[in-house]
C-alpha cells in the first residue's frame, strides 16, 4: 500500500469520526428549536471536506512516538479538523468569499433564512459567526471525550491555548497587513501563524504529547512542521490565483478582491515594473476583478518572477522538512508516512 493509500484509509476513518460527531451534535442543536435547522447545517457543510491532513499529522505525531493504531486517537485527531473548520467559517465571513468547495459560505447560505431584506446580510453574517464559535466548542468536547485516559489528554491541552492564540494572531496579522506595502517576510509571518503552526506543528505536538513523546522529538517535529506548514501555505496561495474553481471551489479573484498580504503578491510588487505595479495597485482590493483582470495579474505574477520565487521558497522548505525527518528519532513507519504527506501536501494542485 503506498502512503497515499495509506491516507486514503486514514482519511476515511477520520470522516467517519466526524460524520457520527456532527450529525449528532446537529441534531442536539436541531433539538433545542426546529428554527435552528440552517445552523445545524452549516454545522455539516463545514465538516464534510477537506483532506484530513491535520488530523492525519496529528495521528502520525502519536505513531512517530511509538504508540500504535487507536481509535480513540483518531477521535482526538479529528477534533483538531472541527478546529480548521471553524478557522474556514471565520475566514470566509472576515474575508465576505462567497464560495468555498464549489457551495455557498455560511454568511451567504444563511441569508436565506431571513426574508427582511435589510436584515439578511447583517444576521447572516452574525449566524455565520456563531457557527464557527459553536465549530471550536465541538473540537474540545470531541477531543476531551475521544476515549484516552485523563493523564494522556492533560499532557496535551496545554497544546491547545497555544494553538488558538496563534491562529487568532495569524488572522489578526493578515487582517492588519492588508493592502499595507508589500514585504515578502511580513508575509511569510503572517501564513506561519494563520495557518502553518496549526495545520502541521501543533497536530503533531498534540499526537506527540498524548502519546508522551520526549522534548526531542517535539523539536524535531517543529523543525519539520514549521517550513512544511509554509510551504503548504505558499502551495495554498498560488492554487488560489491559478487554480481550476471546479476544482478549487473557490474564485480566484476572492484573494485580489480582498487584496490578502500573500507571499505571492509581495513577490510580484516588489518586482513589478512601474506601470504594472500602478495595474496591480488598480486592481487589488477595489471589488470584484473579471476574468480578463484576473489573467492579467497571472500573467504579471509570472513575468516578475513571483511565480517562480514561490516554487523556489517551496521547494526549500520541503528539502528541509524531508532532511529533519532523516535525522529524527523517530518510528520508520512514521518517517515514510510523514514524508508522504510532506510531498503530497506541497504538490497538489487544488
Amino acid at each position: 500500500m503506498t502512503e497515499l493509500d495509506e491516507h486514503a484509509v486514514l482519511k476515511s476513518r477520520i470522516d467517519q469520526v466526524l460524520d457520527e460527531f456532527v450529525i449528532a451534535e446537529a441534531q442536539a442543536l436541531e433539538d433545542i428549536d426546529t428554527s435552528l435547522a440552517p445552523v445545524a447545517d452549516q454545522l455539516r457543510v463545514a465538516t464534510e471536506h477537506g483532506k484530513r491532513f491535520r488530523a492525519a499529522f496529528c495521528y502520525w505525531g502519536w505513531r512517530g512516538a511509538g504508540q500504535p493504531d487507536s481509535e480513540a486517537l483518531v477521535r482526538a485527531a479529528g477534533a483538531i479538523e472541527l478546529v480548521h473548520a471553524a478557522a474556514v467559517v471565520h475566514d470566509d465571513l472576515i474575508d465576505r468569499s462567497r464560495t468555498r468547495h464549489g457551495r455557498p459560505t455560511a454568511h451567504i447560505a444563511l441569508r436565506d433564512v431571513f426574508t427582511r431584506p435589510a436584515r439578511r446580510k447583517p444576521s447572516a453574517r452574525a449566524l455565520a459567526l456563531l457557527t464557527g464559535n459553536l465549530l471550536i466548542s465541538m473540537a474540545g468536547q470531541l477531543f476531551t471525550t475521544c476515549g484516552l485516559p485523563s493523564a494522556y489528554l492533560s499532557r496535551a491541552r496545554p497544546v491547545w491555548g497555544v494553538l488558538a492564540r496563534e491562529l487568532v494572531a495569524g488572522e489578526c496579522l493578515e487582517i492588519l497587513r492588508t493592502g499595507a506595502e508589500p514585504d515578502p517576510e511580513a508575509s511569510v509571518k503572517v501564513i506561519r501563524y494563520k495557518t502553518a503552526k496549526y495545520t502541521v506543528e501543533h497536530p503533531l505536538h498534540i499526537g506527540a504529547l498524548l502519546a508522551g513523546a520526549p522534548p526531542g522529538l517535539l523539536e524535531a517535529y517543529s523543525s519539520y512542521g514549521l517550513p512544511l506548514g509554509e510551504a503548504f501555505q505558499l502551495r495554498d496561495d498560488l492554487i488560489g490565483l491559478f487554480g481550476d474553481p471546479a476544482r478549487t471551489g473557490k474564485n480566484p479573484a476572492d484573494d485580489l478582491a480582498g487584496n490578502r498580504p500573500t507571499a505571492l503578491m509581495a513577490h510580484a510588487m516588489q518586482s513589478a515594473a512601474p506601470g504594472e505595479r500602478r495595474e496591480l495597485h488598480h486592481l487589488l482590493g477595489h471589488g470584484k476583478p473579471s476574468e480578463q483582470q484576473v489573467e492579467r495579474v497571472r500573467a504579471i505574477a509570472h513575468r516578475t518572477g513571483a511565480v517562480a520565487r514561490v516554487e523556489d521558497m517551496i521547494a526549500a522548505r520541503l528539502r528541509e522538512a524531508h532532511e529533519v525527518l532523516a535525522d529524527a528519532d523517530l518510528t520508520a513507519e512514521a518517517r515514510r508516512a510523514l514524508s508522504g504527506l510532506a510531498t503530497f501536501a506541497t504538490a497538489r494542485r487544488h
